[in-house]
């Protein structure tokens, strides 16, 4: 964990016609498990088949077929619990979750009602620099996914996919610790970057890799409180659950409309129906799906061709032991032993892609000027370009041979950024292209102060005015970098200039 403040909560508040109201926000994110085979069968995750051509005889629900569970996806959820702090349970059991549509062949889902494998967490999000919030994790189940159905090839027809049937997810359900529209995004992002830095998860929300169910509901000021004083949930209104989230932007709007929403009726004299409930972008709007199901409704039950999962605390040891450095530990290292702000040690860690690159970079060099270079001159041209660090032309080595020449005086500045600029189009070593290419500083100081010299004696007027105006000095340094080419050193240029003028 970062050395940061908790920040206490900061609802968003609403005002409404009868006064204020604030906010209360749980979700449900579902999570697909980084695995190459499904759940309890040996089809492929793999996204962009053709439809139905990763289906097993077990995934569409054949006579006779049984569940084999899948060990490694069950690593990989162990994992995600240690990741965020949670209670790993030895034992858990799966459920069937009872419920009829056309991309279920099974007619149940196999899911973890009663005992999950993962109990209690937290995750921490930094809302500002050196201020977060703790957002508690109430439990982690492991599930399968269901299929899609697919409605606009048609119109008089429905199509189904089951490619997707079976695929293992991890559905990671908070408590309703989140107060606003932008704690909530940034609640999904914090966690989709954990996951990411795990492997559990690719966090890819387009793909539907990751989506977030959000549970939102008003009440008003102080009731909070009393819900924290007594666990009480009626102090927090009625909720309703806006259904699969795909999209950082899309959670702030649903939320921001849907409470709204609720406030229009409570303040109407009317009563909330806890419902679930779909946002439509187009419109900026929720609309009701259905009633909101409680657990009776599913008739969950111990599915009978499963024994009760049983692991060892060695076994989960070992994961423990392998776990790789976290985004809060790997951007605390970054500010301590690279000097980087908390900002740029933030843009650093943003992906575990990031974070590899640029330690290669900075390793054994100056930290601050490899950050500067890896935000403002690579991370630049990559967006300008839209590239991935895995498409870049230019290494993480070719950098830091630029740091290199610039940290032994070889080259300077400006120089370096043409050499970016060479390397990027055409590669190579560095050092071989400066050395055939003539590209090395002017650091004689006698070549430099001939230069000024002959500069300061063809501008007698300018010299005059620069003894009157000290900053037009100025002026005087970038004849002489044009003259020379760009080569000169520029801590000698300028220190010359000044000798010279007198100043």
């Amino acid at each position: 964990m970062l050395d940061t403040v908790p920040a206490p909560p900061e609802p968003k508040v609403i005002h409404g016609a009868t006064g204020e109201w604030e906010l209360v926000i749980g979700m449900e994110i579902h999570a697909q498990i980084a695995s190459e085979a499904k759940l309890f069968s040996g089809a492929s995750t793999g996204f962009g088949a053709e439809p139905n051509s990763h289906v097993s005889f077990i995934d569409a629900a054949m006579p006779g077929m049984l569940p084999v569970l899948n060990e490694f996806c069950i690593r990989q959820a162990v994992l995600t619990g240690l990741g965020l702090k949670g209670k790993i349970n030895l034992r858990s059991a799966f459920d069937r979750k009872n419920y009829f549509y056309p991309d279920l062949p099974q007619g149940y889902q196999i899911s973890q009602l009663y005992h999950p494998l993962v109990g209690e967490g937290e995750v921490w999000v930094e809302m500002s620099p050196g201020i977060a919030r703790r957002v508690r994790i109430e439990r982690i189940h492991v599930e399968q996914d269901a299929g899609k159905s697919i409605h606009d090839m048609d119109p008089n027809m429905s199509f189904v996919d089951l490619n997707r049937t079976g695929v293992a997810l991890m559905e990671i359900v908070s408590r309703p610790d989140i107060r606003g529209p932008e704690e909530a995004a940034a609640y999904v992002a914090k966690l989709r970057q954990i996951l990411r830095y795990l492997g559990t998860c690719d966090g890819n929300m387009q793909n539907g890799n990751l989506r977030a169910d959000v549970n939102v509901s008003v009440c008003r000021p102080g009731q909070y409180e009393k819900y924290q004083a007594t666990q009480d949930f009626s102090h927090l209104g009625t909720r309703c659950e806006i259904k699969n989230m795909n999209s950082m932007r899309f959670i702030q709007q649903a939320i921001d409309y849907e409470a709204r929403r609720q406030i229009a009726i409570l303040e109407d004299g009317g009563k909330v129906d806890q419902e679930t409930r779909l946002y439509d972008p187009d419109k900026g709007e929720t609309r009701s799906m259905r009633s909101k199901e409680e657990a009776h409704d599913y008739r969950y039950f111990p599915d009978p061709d499963l024994l009760p999962l049983e692991i060892e605390q060695e076994w989960v040891d070992d994961i423990a032991a392998a776990m790789p450095e976290l985004p809060d530990a790997k951007k605390a290292r970054f500010i301590a032993d690279f000097g980087v702000t908390d900002y740029d040690a933030g843009v650093l860690t943003a992906e575990t892609e990031n974070a590899v690159f640029f330690e290669a970079v900075a390793s054994g060099r100056d930290g601050k000027q490899a950050a500067n270079w890896v935000i403002n001159e690579f991370f630049g041209r990559l967006n300008k370009e839209g590239l991935s660090i895995s498409d870049s032309p230019v290494s993480a080595a070719q950098l830091a041979g630029i740091l290199d020449l610039l940290a032994n005086e070889t080259i300077s500045g400006k120089i370096a950024k043409d050499l970016f600029e060479i390397l990027w189009t055409e590669g190579g070593d560095p050092a071989e292209i400066v050395e055939s290419r003539g590209m090395k500083q002017v650091t004689d100081t006698g070549a430099i102060e001939a230069a000024v010299d002959e500069i300061i004696a063809a501008n007698p007027a300018q010299v005059e005015k620069a003894k009157q105006n000290p900053k037009l000095a100025g002026w005087f340094v970038g004849q002489v970098m044009k003259a020379t080419g760009g080569k000169a050193n520029p801590a000698a240029v300028n220190a010359l200039v000044a000798q010279k003028l007198g100043l």
